[in-house]
C-alpha cells in the first residue's frame, strides 16, 4: 500500500486522470465561520472544540492565511465557483443582480470532464445552480428550522434542522451516487451565520459558560482611524435586535420546537429583564449571548464534518478523496464591538481552509503562504487532469499541498468590498495585502480616505499609520504594487462600478427559479 500512495504522489495529474485514477471532492462550505471559531487554529482564542473540523487539520493540512476576494457571502460563492474576481464574474454584492449561471464555472468543467456533481445546501446566488446533476438548494438566505428548499427546480420542505438536513441530504446522494464516475459534492451549510440558532439538541452546550471579551470590545474607533469606522452600522451595542438576542423565538419553529426553544431561553431571558444594568453591562451580556448561539450553531457543522468523514473512511473512499473545509469569509466575534464581515482586516478577511487528501497531504502539515477562495476553482480543475481556463485569476492550490514550495507563489493580494450602504454602512473600499501591511482606499459617497494597517507593530489593527513618516516608503511600495495588481487583474475604474446604493431592497424567494442568464435589477 506504501508503494501505491508512493507512486499516486509522483505522477502528474493529468496522467492520473487518463487512467481511470481521478480523485473524487467534496467541498464543505459553510457560513460566515471565523478562524477563532476552530480549535485547530493556533488563534482560536479557545471559544469552542471542533474535533471532527481539526481531524482536516490532523489528518491533512491547515491554511493558516487564506483571504478573501469581497468578504461577503453571494461575492465570494461566486468567487469560488469561477475563479475570478466581482468585477469580472459580475456578482458584486448580495441583492442586485442574480449569478450569471451561463458563464464557465468549474463544476461545469468537472461536469464535461465525466464527474458526477452535486450542490447541496446553501446558494444564495438569486439564480439556479448550473454545471450539478443534482441540486437542492436554501432558498434566497435559507432559515435554520423547517427550511424550504428547492430540488432540481420543484419546492420542497423539510422538517427538522437546516445542519442536519442538509448533511443527511449529501449522504443521500453520496450513497445512491452513479459509482462508475468521479463526484463532486459541494456541501454548503447555512451555519453559522446570523441569526445564530443552534439545533436544539445543542442550546446547553457550554453550560452557560463565560466568554472571554475580545480586547477591542469597546473599541473608541480613534488612533486617525477615518469615517469609515465611525459610520459603520454593525455593533453589538446599537443593532442587536430582539431576535438577535434571542428575546424574541424564530418564527418558524413548530409547536414542539419552540417548547424547547422557550424552555432554555426564557427563564435566561426573564433574569436579562429584569436586571438593572448599565450600558456596559449590557453589551457584555449581549455579546455572552453571542457566542452561545455562534458557537452552539457551529456543534452541528462540526458533526455534519464527522459524518461526512465517517462515511467515506466506512466505504473505503477516503484514501482517494478530496475533503476541504472552508467558509465563505471570516466573522467578527466582537472585535472592534462588531459583529458580521465585509471588512479588509483580519477577523473577515481570513477564512478557514483544511485540507485532507491522503495519497499527497502529509498529515497534520501547515501552510502559511497566501492562498484564497480564488483558487479553489483551478485546484479543482487540475485535480480533475483539466487544462487551466486562461481568464480564471487564482493559482492551483496542488503544489502546496504536496508540500512544494513555488517560487513564484504570490506575496501580495487585492482585497475590494462594494456593497453599500445596506446591511450595515460599511463604506466601500479596496486595498493591497501583503503579509505585514495593508493599505486601504475607503471611497464612496463621500469619503476619499486612505488608512495603512502594520500587522507586525499593531495585529488588532486599531491603528492607522498613514500620517507616519517612517512609513512614507513603505506606502510608496504599496501603492506601486496596488498599481500593478489592478492592471494584472483588470480592475475598472471606480467611476465604472455598478450601483450598490439598492436602499431597502427585502430578502426575498428569487432564488427560485430565475432563469441564470436574467439581469433582474433591484427594485429601489
Amino acid at each position: 500500500m506504501r508503494h501505491t500512495l508512493a507512486l499516486f504522489f509522483l505522477l502528474p495529474l493529468a496522467i492520473l486522470a487518463q487512467q481511470g485514477q481521478r480523485p473524487n471532492i467534496i467541498f464543505i462550505f459553510s457560513d460566515d465561520h471565523a478562524n477563532a471559531a476552530i480549535s485547530a487554529y493556533a488563534d482560536s482564542r479557545n471559544l469552542i472544540q471542533t474535533p471532527n473540523i481539526d481531524r482536516l487539520a490532523n489528518e491533512g493540512m491547515t491554511f493558516n492565511r487564506c483571504l478573501v476576494t469581497n468578504s461577503i457571502c453571494g461575492p465570494s460563492r461566486a468567487a469560488v465557483l469561477t475563479g475570478k474576481y466581482s468585477h469580472l464574474n459580475g456578482f458584486y454584492n448580495n441583492e442586485t443582480n442574480p449569478f450569471d449561471g451561463s458563464q464557465q464555472t468549474f463544476p461545469k468543467l468537472l461536469q464535461k470532464a465525466g464527474y458526477q456533481t452535486a450542490m447541496i445546501g446553501k446558494w444564495h446566488l438569486i439564480s439556479n445552480p448550473t454545471g450539478f446533476d443534482h441540486w437542492e438548494i436554501l432558498i434566497s438566505q435559507g432559515q435554520y428550522y423547517n427550511p424550504p428548499m428547492i430540488r432540481d427546480g420543484k419546492k420542497v420542505k423539510y422538517e427538522g434542522y437546516a445542519t442536519d438536513i442538509i448533511t443527511d441530504l449529501s449522504l443521500d446522494w453520496l450513497k445512491k451516487r452513479d459509482t462508475s464516475k468521479p463526484f463532486l459534492l459541494m456541501c454548503h451549510h447555512k451555519a453559522p451565520h446570523m441569526g445564530w440558532e443552534p439545533n436544539l439538541k445543542y442550546l446547553d452546550f457550554d453550560k452557560d459558560r463565560k466568554y472571554a471579551e475580545p480586547p477591542t470590545l469597546f473599541d473608541d474607533y480613534g488612533n486617525s482611524r477615518g469615517k469609515a469606522w465611525k459610520d459603520q452600522f454593525m455593533t453589538i451595542a446599537k443593532v442587536f435586535s430582539d431576535e438577535d438576542m434571542k428575546l424574541k423565538p424564530p418564527t418558524d419553529l413548530n409547536e414542539e420546537q419552540l417548547k424547547e426553544w422557550n424552555k432554555y431561553y426564557e427563564p435566561r431571558n426573564a433574569a436579562y429583564r429584569a436586571s438593572k444594568m448599565t450600558s456596559k453591562d449590557s453589551i457584555r451580556w449581549r455579546y455572552q449571548r453571542y457566542m452561545h448561539d455562534y458557537l452552539g450553531s457551529i456543534m452541528s457543522v462540526d458533526e455534519s464534518v464527522g459524518k461526512i468523514l465517517d462515511y467515506l473512511q466506512k466505504e473505503g473512499l477516503d484514501k482517494n478523496t478530496i475533503v476541504i473545509y472552508s467558509s465563505d469569509q471570516g466573522f467578527f466575534l466582537g472585535e472592534h464591538g462588531w459583529f458580521d464581515k465585509r471588512w479588509i482586516l483580519e477577523e473577515s478577511l481570513r477564512t478557514p481552509f483544511l485540507c485532507r487528501w491522503p495519497a499527497v497531504v502529509k498529515a497534520g502539515s501547515e501552510n502559511e503562504k497566501m492562498v484564497s477562495l480564488l483558487d479553489v476553482a483551478e485546484t479543482f480543475v487540475e485535480v480533475a487532469g483539466i487544462p487551466k481556463p486562461a481568464d480564471m485569476q487564482g493559482k492551483s492550490l496542488v503544489p502546496l499541498l504536496k508540500g512544494e514550495n513555488p517560487k513564484d507563489w504570490r506575496t501580495s493580494f487585492y482585497y475590494h468590498y462594494y456593497e453599500y450602504p445596506k446591511s450595515h454602512r460599511v463604506r466601500p473600499h479596496y486595498g493591497v495585502i501583503t503579509d505585514r501591511y495593508k493599505l486601504v482606499h475607503f471611497y464612496k459617497p463621500d469619503l476619499d480616505e486612505w488608512e495603512l494597517y502594520d500587522l507586525k507593530e499593531n495585529p488588532r489593527e486599531t491603528i492607522n499609520y498613514i500620517n507616519k513618516p517612517t512609513y512614507a516608503k513603505t506606502i510608496v511600495k504599496l501603492r506601486v504594487e496596488l498599481t500593478r495588481l489592478e492592471k494584472e487583474l483588470k480592475v475598472p475604474p471606480i467611476s465604472e462600478e455598478p450601483r450598490s446604493d439598492y436602499g431597502s431592497l427585502p430578502f426575498d424567494d428569487r432564488s427560485m427559479m430565475q432563469p441564470n442568464n436574467q439581469k433582474k435589477k433591484a427594485d429601489h
